[in-house]
């Protein structure tokens, strides 16, 4: 016999008070159904049966069911039996026997197989000793329909309840496992909000709609100078140029844009600024859906000041060293002119001369740096309708001598008219730099090609040689400020590792670019492309 659990014994009691207003509504009505139809045979019996019914009704609403012991609730159902039993007798031709289907799917429910066959067998026994108690001593097959449908009909409540609780079972280990699930995800979420309230980096996180779902508390710290606020006045990483309210990384980022460490001063010049450096990445959820987006910002004020302070101070000495530099090759060069020379003398001068040009070109190199650091070149270009190929002729004229000491063939037929809208002295910048690693870099006997060409509405100044080449691995940090390869820096060649950056930010200023083909051992060929025309033509 199943002893309910203590989580399924309380439902199993509620159950007590339907069953048993369920059987006495049936019997109300089967009643008055025989009384109006008089068919009621004895009218004590009659009196009696009603009596138990509608007092086991009382009995299931009084008695406090859940602190009654399990097996002491069987009473009612059995009570319930004894009183349509004498239903029956008092009147056998209203059908008050079918009333047993309720209590035993009661004691099916309550008892489960043995209660079915307990209740079957007991019905059985009624029937027999009231065909007895009526004279009638043979059994007809009517005799044992009622039972077998009252065992199939409590079979089916007890099946019903066996499904039902372990539909419940079922429920409960799902609710328990939900409700763990929601506690770690809690705990995992209070765990994230916690890290993310602790760094000192603002984070954003922000919806596929755009609407921004989560706040960390460094954010709000950042945000205390209005930095990102509404209204707040934005400038780029110049300092200097301002940001329309729909290109600041924030806004940017709720329109689904992605941009890596973007540095914008917020604060107008003048006023207590900040700099933050601003990151946006997309996120894809699961099934590699969009999930929206994160913002990181980094307070980086103090690394820009300090760098600006490093520029001002590259940018005043080399101020300070182009003066006297000056002088000191116009000297060089009156003394080199003197004709009674001693070829001694004559020989030392040289070499002084070599060594003060070399310097006055990184001292050029480094001023170009710091301008295009501070302000960008866009700012200073002088852009004019010009001829690309005399640029690049007067820039091969001057590399010629260089490139015949070191015995380099300069290969010029490829040089064709090409207009376009640019900044002549600073493209003679970029062109003269990639002639110069050209011949520097290029072994005795080699040859540079030097080619101009239009294509569409782009430009192409191609510089290639036959020269070392450049590894994979080094091509990534090419341009980047004062690299040098690891086979120039163990060579005699001397180099500031700036040319190629200052070419290429000169080459973005003018909307276009550079890009290299090369491989180790396989020489380099360098590629300048710059659009045609330029909305900036004076």
């Amino acid at each position: 016999m199943p002893d309910p659990s203590s989580s399924s014994r309380g439902d199993r009691y509620r159950g007590i008070l339907v069953n048993q207003m369920l059987l006495s509504a049936a019997a109300l009505l089967a009643a008055v159904t025989s009384v109006l139809l008089e068919q009621v045979q004895d009218v004590s019996l009659f009196i009696l049966g009603s009596a138990l019914v509608f007092l086991g009704a009382v009995a299931a609403i009084l008695v406090p069911w859940h602190r009654v012991p399990y097996r002491a609730v069987s009473i009612v159902p059995i009570v319930d039996m004894i009183a349509v039993a004498l239903l029956r007798e008092s009147s056998p031709t209203a059908g008050m026997g079918l009333l047993w289907a309720f209590p035993a799917m009661w004691i099916s429910t309550l008892f489960g197989m043995v209660g079915v066959v307990t209740v079957s067998i007991a019905v059985v026994g009624i029937l027999v000793q009231q065909l007895y108690s009526d004279g009638r001593h043979e059994l007809a097959a009517s005799t044992f329909v009622l039972p077998l449908t009252i065992g199939a009909v409590s079979t089916m409540a007890y099946l019903s309840g066996v499904r039902a609780r372990a539909q419940r079972d079922l429920l409960e280990k799902q609710s328990d496992e939900l409700r763990r699930s929601v506690d770690r995800a809690r705990h995992q979420e209070d765990l994230v909000t916690e890290v993310l309230d602790a760094v000192d980096f603002g984070v954003i996180r922000i919806n596929r709609d755009g609407r921004m779902a989560m706040v960390n508390e460094a954010h709000a710290r950042l945000q205390g100078t209005d930095c990102g606020a509404p209204g707040a006045v934005a400038f780029r990483a110049d300092g200097v140029t301002p940001l329309t309210s729909d290109a600041t990384p924030l806004a940017r980022a709720r329109a689904g844009e992605i941009f890596e460490s973007e540095v914008v001063w917020y604060g107008a010049a003048g006023q207590e600024r900040r700099a933050l450096s601003v990151t946006a990445r997309r996120l894809v959820d699961r099934t590699g859906a969009d999930a929206g987006s994160v913002v990181v910002s980094r307070d980086v004020t103090s690394e820009e000041q300090a760098l600006r302070a490093r520029e001002d101070l590259v940018a005043s000495v080399s101020h300070e060293l182009r003066t006297p530099l000056t002088s000191v090759l116009g000297y060089l060069e009156l003394a080199l002119d003197e004709p009674s020379l001693p070829s001694a003398t004559r020989e030392q001068l040289s070499v002084a001369e070599r060594n003060a040009v070399r310097l006055r070109e990184l001292v050029a190199d480094i001023l170009a740096m710091s301008v295009a650091s501070r302000h960008g070149f866009e700012l200073a270009l002088q852009i004019a309708r010009t001829d690309v190929a005399t640029i690049v002729w007067a820039a091969v004229e001057s590399a010629a001598p260089r490139a015949a000491e070191h015995g380099i063939h300069l290969d010029v037929v490829g040089i064709r008219s090409a207009v376009a809208d640019v900044d002549a002295h600073r493209l003679r910048q970029v062109v003269d730099n990639l002639l110069s690693n050209a011949v520097k870099y290029n072994p005795r006997g080699g040859t540079v090609v030097v080619d101009v060409a239009v294509g569409g509405d782009e430009v192409l100044i191609c510089v290639s040689d036959d020269g070392p080449g450049i590894s994979e691995v080094e091509q990534a940090q090419l341009f980047d400020r004062f690299f040098r390869t690891d086979a120039v820096r163990n060579s005699a060649t001397h180099g500031s590792g700036l040319g190629l950056s200052i070419s290429r930010d000169i080459a973005r200023a003018h909307g276009g670019d550079i890009h290299v083909r090369t491989s180790a051992g396989a020489g380099a060929a360098f590629t300048v492309r710059l659009p045609r025309e330029n909305g900036r033509v004076r």
